[in-house]
Parts: C-alpha cells; structure tokens; sequence
C-alpha cells in the first residue's frame, strides 16, 4: 500500500464514498438492509481511520511541545514516509530539539561555571530565599563560619543569632558590624545583603567578611607610626638636656666651697642646691631615655626568618629557661602535643619571646593560688591550621579588659610598660596569624596563636 499521505487520504476518502455508496445501492436497489448497515459499519471505520491518520501531525505537535516543556529531547520525529511536507516538518523537529539541546548543553556549562567561580571566590557568600531556605553558600562562608551545608539561615542562630537577624532585616545599600564570639577565636563580621526578585519570589545576597585582621593591622600601624613620632620628638628634647645636666654636674663638681678658708654658708647651701636639681634632672632624663628606647622595640621588629620548628621541643625549652621562677612559685606547668610531634613553619627567636612573655603573665596571674598550673597546649584546629596555647587558672580577665590588653602602652600591672602583648600580636602579624585571649574567670585564661 502506498504511504503518501496524499494517497493515502484519497484511498481512504474514496473507501468512504465507496461503502456509503454501496450501502445506498443495497438499500435502493435489493432491499438487502443487513449488508447496507455493514456497509456503513465499515465506512464508519474508514472514517475513524482517516481521523487518526490525519491527527497524528497533531499528535506529534502535542508530543513534540510536551518535550519541550518538561526539556525531554530524548524523543525522534520520523515521517513514515508521508511526504515532502512531513519529510519538512520532520526535520524542522530535529532541528529545534537540536538547538533546545545545545542551548540546554550552554546553560548548564554556563551554571556550573558559574557555581565554580562562586565557590572559589575568596569572599564568604550566602544566597538564600525570603522564607531563610539557603540556595547556596560557598566555600569561603563554610570555611569563615566553620559550618557544614546549611539549609535555613536560622541554622547559624547557634553561632550568632544577630547575624542571623542582620541577614533577615539588613535593607540593601547598608552594612552592618556583628562580633561573634567563638570558643577560641572572636570575629568582627562585615555584613551587607542585596535583595532581588526572581520569578516573583524574593532572595537574597549576602555577603560576610571578617575584618578583625585587616582593624587589628590597621590599628598597628597606627600606633606604630605615632610611636615613632613620640619617640622621635621626646629623644631630640630630651638628649641634649640629658647632655647639659651631666656637664652642668661636672662644673658643679669642680667649683671649690668657697674663696677662703670659711666659705659662706649660703653659697654653700646654693651649690648644694644646684648639685641635687642637676642630678635629680640628669637622672630622670637618663631614665626617661631608657624608657623612650624600650618602646622603640615596638616598632622595629624583624623579620622572621622561617624554619620548621616542632611544638614539644619549643615547649619544653620555654619551661626549661623559666624553671627558677616556676620552681619558685611552686607552680604545675604541663605540656599537651596532639598529634605529637607537631610540626610548624615559623621564626624560633621571635615565636619564643612570645611564648615567654605569655608564660611570664601566666605565671603573674596565678602567684599566691593554691592549685596554680600553667597548660601549654599545641594541636591542629578545624581547618588544619597549627595552633600553640598558653593557659592557666588564674582569677582571668574581665571582658571589658579583654580587648584592650593588645592596645599598645596599656597595662593592668603597676610595673608593667603596656608593649608586652602587642609586640606579641605584631609578631603573628608578621607570621601571618593571629593572637587572641578567651577567658573564663576563676576557670581558665588561654592566649592562642593561630599561624
């Protein structure tokens, strides 16, 4: 049987005609009623057939739409050889499912470009819908907020329940300042959210950043440099006056008690005078020159000169050079490694001086209790990161305390010059890391480099 579709309509019209005319001629002519109503039977079939025959282009339309609406390109058009125009129509379906594939193929290429972009940028980002179901959240977030995949922002209410507030309220354009607060480690986050609508549902953009390092850095060359003015201006003020006094006391020295044998009292009661102001200024001038020198220190580190240092060893020479003063204050000082041996890259002088320093102040915070002990501690944090701890038990530190300990010139101790700390946190500066204190008072006070 021919399969044009042409031919195939006018067979099956002609098969129409044909029966409906013979059903006529059976009833006109003969009478024959029984095969006149098979007759119609039968184009009432050839009826139904050429109905189907023609909605199959229809059927395939639907078919080919439906594809397209659910993006199911896996189907194949065929023409079962009806013709040029289907032959046409054939390949007009293949070549907008060709196109939709390839365009599909972009988008996708497009999207996980752009996912990878967004999960290696270094700034922490949040995208997350109206109702707080989070879209995506990358790498950096992960890392800053120390959280695995999350699915609603309240999940972070742990951490912070106003950072959680500044994502949900924050209008666009406007930043905002958050402190968290972890066990170890405290952050002052950068917050700023953009609000858009997509498909009429609203979302958001957020992204977090931690300033702290970039405040502290900044705040340190700040102090740095007025050091260095003070410093600059008090030495040339006070050099010279230092010089005049000490020449001032040789004169003094050399000039006789008086022109005969019985000077007179008063002179000798002037030079005396005289003797004991240029003293007094020679003096406080050299100890004030002694002063200014100690706080040059502060602003002429060097720089490190990096090897591979081990925890334990650095620990144990720290409790070896303070062995006098720990025996003296009959102090319990213990060493925990994990893993042990812990391996570090840092400069041994500088990293020392600072784990002496902390000890030192460990050491003071404790002197008179009962059960006083020092912890020093090395371990490997959360991200891998080396990180050594000196702690102790001692009445701790109180909060409002805590942030100023590191400010340069800023002492609690009635003999203290205020540089200890902060030349301790210049020195992580330059190593990369970072310095903090948590304290619990009466508890624990722990000081935690971080490299």
């Amino acid at each position: 049987m021919h399969r044009h579709f042409r031919v195939q309509i006018i067979l099956r019209l002609l098969a129409i005609v044909g029966t409906l005319g013979g059903a006529y001629v059976l009833v006109t002519e003969w009478a024959l009623y029984e095969l006149a109503l098979v007759a119609v039977l039968a184009a009432c079939y050839f009826a139904w057939r050429l109905i189907l025959y023609v909605e199959k282009s229809a059927r395939d339309l639907t078919r080919f739409l439906e594809s397209v609406r659910y993006a199911d390109f896996s189907q194949g058009y065929t023409s079962d050889g009806r013709g040029p125009l289907f032959d046409r129509l054939r390949d007009a379906f293949r070549n907008v499912t060709r196109e939709f594939r390839r365009i599909r193929a972009e988008k996708e290429e497009q999207v996980r470009y752009l996912e990878n972009v967004v999960q290696h940028i270094g700034i922490p980002l949040i995208s997350f819908r109206d109702d707080g179901t989070v879209e995506l959240m990358n790498r950096a977030a992960r890392r800053l907020l120390r959280t695995g995949p999350v699915r609603n922002i309240d999940a972070l209410r742990d951490l912070s329940p106003e950072l959680v507030d500044h994502l949900c309220t924050l209008d666009p354009g406007r930043q905002a300042m958050v402190r968290v607060t972890e066990d170890d480690r405290t952050m002052q986050l950068s917050v700023s959210v953009s609000r858009f609508r997509l498909r009429d549902e609203a979302h958001a953009i957020a992204t977090i950043q931690d300033l702290r390092n970039e405040l502290e850095e900044k705040e340190m060359e700040a102090w740095q440099q007025l050091t260095r003015v003070l410093t600059h201006e008090i030495m040339n003020s006070v050099a010279p006056i230092s010089s005049l006094a000490s020449t001032a006391h040789r004169l003094l020295e050399d000039v006789p008690a008086g022109d005969g044998a019985d000077p007179s009292q008063n002179a000798v009661e002037i030079r005396a005078d005289a003797r004991e102001a240029v003293e007094t200024i020679e003096r406080r001038s050299k100890g004030l020159i002694s002063f200014v020198d100690s706080y040059r220190s502060f602003t002429k580190i060097p720089n490190p000169t990096f090897e591979v240092l081990e925890a334990r060893e650095m620990f144990e020479n720290v409790r070896r050079l303070l062995r006098v003063q720990i025996e003296e204050h009959n102090l319990s000082c213990e060493i925990q490694v994990d893993p042990d041996p812990l391996e570090f890259t840092a400069d041994l002088e500088l990293i020392e001086q600072v784990l002496i320093n902390l000890t030192l102040n460990a050491m003071q915070a404790v002197e008179g209790r009962p059960d006083a002990r020092i912890m020093m501690r090395a371990r490997i944090d959360r991200r891998s990161r080396p990180v050594l701890q000196i702690a102790d038990n001692g009445p701790g530190i109180p909060p409002d305390v805590q942030e100023r300990i590191f400010v340069p010139f800023f002492t609690t101790k009635e003999d203290g010059s205020g540089i200890g700390l902060s030349l301790s946190r210049q020195i992580m500066r330059l190593h990369g890391g970072t310095l903090t204190v948590r304290s619990e008072p009466d508890v624990e006070t722990a000081f935690t480099l971080r490299f």
